[in-house]
């Protein structure tokens, strides 16, 4: 399916055959492009950028690639193509038409979904606005971008939902995505970690290994959706998010590459003394991405993802690969708790228990990841092994919430603690503001093509067969 981009708002759906769509959208760019130059990446919206832009929502070929100034990049509505007869796959629509109108009754569940996806999208471009001011490449200032105008898009993509489908409240509820703001202590953004800063390229990289990935897996449940638009929407969605990925676990990777370099020529105790971020600091990091992101999921057991899985609206991960009867009635899933000091497993009804399910597929994704960071590591002859942390560890919403679990702390080994022993070591699991400091204080921009800041090592190769020390980003 070509895009279409003689349109004023690039699209696959012929939006120029609904007028009132069309019109109501037109109306809403402004709006956009005044967020974006307000909220987007500070100071670089002159600058041309080697950006992809999508032209076709098929699996081949589906991009170009030139310099584009970001405020001309031409932001659109793409869906993946339709799927022949497409069915319910679960839930007690399991077997009825996939949906082409929002079901009535479903309504203002599904405009939740929708409205709680979308808000991330924006998020996530306003924590990262002065990054590029410390890039550490013109490599890494075009990454930052391109994933900065793709979360762009997927707002896009969000809003066309929201405005096609649910009237005067989806209009309103389009508007608002642009008057909250990451961090604002009025309107901050719907989830917590969408409100954290993002400071320094670490934790850039780290947000897109392990939040993203969060992503990912929402859209993938999305993707599932009985509501076709939806569905499509977040397939193509999941094309272009496989970047953001790459993004943060080749980023993160290089960074232990330089921190082995370094450990190699001048010794375990000197990486900092020399400029790098040594494996221990990466530790810390790790542990508060990635139970920031844990967070993300949700409760333990929920109500609404029982009712979103059987409304037909949110199903699990790759749903149509599981083998079972798709309605879970009956079934049991297994799920971590706390019962004393002591962790056990119980088993519980599954369709409570599905935020659950969806957290364990992630985190076995996130565990490969962090196997081939060690892999890294071990071609080295570094003795270091990184971890992901118990996933009870400095959580703040479900079952191990510290607020909601009488004093009771965890340690990244899953040990439960007091809380003096927690107030003593938590400074050794979690980064500190000295390390936060001095992660900052190595953010000084690199921007010379072919050049890399001294505490990342350069990539294996360039973004579209391009030589590594290509211009990325022309700042002339």
């Amino acid at each position: 399916m070509a895009i279409d981009y003689q349109e004023r708002i690039p699209n696959n759906v012929d939006l120029s055959e609904d007028r009132r769509l069309q019109r109501a959208l037109e109306a809403w760019q402004p709006n956009y492009q005044k967020w974006w130059q307000e909220m987007g990446p500070t100071e670089f919206q002159t600058h041309e950028v080697y950006l992809r832009t999508a032209v076709s929502v098929d699996a081949k070929g589906w991009a170009n690639f030139g310099y584009v100034k970001m405020p001309e990049y031409r932001w659109g509505i793409f869906l993946a193509e339709p799927e022949a007869e497409r069915k319910v796959n679960f839930g007690e629509h399991k077997g009825e038409a996939a949906w082409q109108e929002v079901p009535g009754e479903y309504r203002g569940m599904l405009r939740r979904l929708i409205v709680t996806q979308g808000d991330t999208e924006p998020a996530s471009v306003e924590q990262q606005r002065q990054l590029g001011f410390t890039a550490p490449s013109l490599y890494d200032l075009r990454n930052l971008f391109q994933v900065n105008v793709e979360e762009g898009r997927h707002l896009w993509a969000m809003v066309y939902l929201l405005h096609g489908y649910f009237g005067r409240d989806g209009r309103e509820e389009a508007d608002e995505m642009l008057q909250r703001h990451s961090g604002d202590p009025d309107k901050p953004r719907i989830l917590g970690a969408f409100n954290e800063k993002t400071p320094d390229w670490l934790s850039f990289y780290m947000f897109t290994y392990f939040t993203d990935r969060d992503g990912k897996y929402q859209l993938a449940s999305l993707a599932e959706s009985g509501f076709d638009p939806l569905s499509r929407t977040c397939r193509f969605m999941l094309t272009e998010e496989a970047h953001h990925m790459f993004v943060g676990e080749t980023g993160v990777g290089r960074v232990i590459q330089r921190a082995c370099e370094l450990m190699k020529e001048h010794g375990e105790d000197n990486v900092r003394k020399m400029g790098g971020i040594d494996l221990p600091t990466l530790q810390k990091y790790l542990n508060f991405h990635f139970s920031v992101s844990l967070d993300l999921f949700g409760s333990e057991r929920s109500t609404n993802a029982a009712n979103f899985y059987s409304m037909g609206l949110k199903g699990r991960f790759e749903e149509t690969k599981i083998d079972d009867d798709h309605t879970l009635g009956d079934a049991l899933y297994p799920i971590l708790e706390l019962e004393g000091e002591k962790f056990v497993t119980n088993q519980d009804n599954a369709l409570t228990v599905i935020n659950e399910r969806l957290r364990d597929d992630y985190v076995t994704d996130c565990d490969r990841g962090v196997r081939r960071w060690n892999q890294i590591i071990k071609r080295q002859g570094i003795n270091f092994e990184l971890k992901l942390p118990h996933r009870a560890f400095n959580r703040q919403i479900g079952s191990f919430n510290l607020a909601n679990t009488s004093g009771v702390r965890v340690s990244p080994e899953g040990e439960v603690i007091t809380e003096a022993e927690w107030t003593q070591k938590h400074g050794g699991w979690l980064p500190t503001e000295a390390d936060r400091a001095y992660v900052i204080g190595l953010m000084q921009p690199v921007t010379e093509p072919g050049k890399y800041a001294g505490w990342i090592a350069p990539p294996a190769r360039g973004i579209n067969n391009q030589p590594v020390d290509f211009e990325y980003v022309r700042l002339n």
